[in-house]
């Protein structure tokens, strides 16, 4: 009967920390952060042609899968390339004005969305985050 009981309780005591580790797991997206480095710096055209400003701005990514943060890091050049591409085709009023800037990070995140999916065929930036926004002139 005492063997009955001891083996019952060793096997409750080795039970224990798998079931309690099994419920640690966490279920849902393991979201990471991903900054495009170095900043984008690029001129736009300000209301006077012959007068150009500038915008310096820190984009950071947040990624579906932490896994994927290789991915997103090997096709920096081409996310950067777009971001550039992006800020530099928008007029002066859109660049200083805080519904144009969200207008244009849904336009970069669209882009890079659009992109990471041709690349790599999955979904793999969630969202992005303009973490320092500078702008002169124009």
């Amino acid at each position: 009967m005492k063997s009955v009981l001891l083996i019952g309780m060793l096997f409750c005591f080795f039970a224990m920390p798998t079931s309690l580790h099994a419920q640690e797991q966490p279920t849902g997206p393991q979201y990471a952060y991903v900054g495009l480095e170095p900043d984008i710096v690029t001129n736009y055209a300000g209301d006077n042609s012959k007068k150009l400003g500038y915008v310096r701005v820190t984009i950071e990514m947040m990624v579906l899968d932490p896994s994927k943060i290789v991915d997103v890091e090997h096709h920096m050049p081409l996310l950067r390339a777009t971001a550039i591409e992006v800020f530099g085709a928008q007029p002066e009023d859109k660049i200083r004005s805080l519904t144009g800037r969200e207008d244009i990070r849904r336009m970069v995140l669209q882009k890079f969305k659009d992109i990471m999916k041709r690349e790599t065929g999955e979904d793999v930036i969630e969202n992005i985050i303009f973490t320092k926004y500078l702008r002169q002139g124009g």
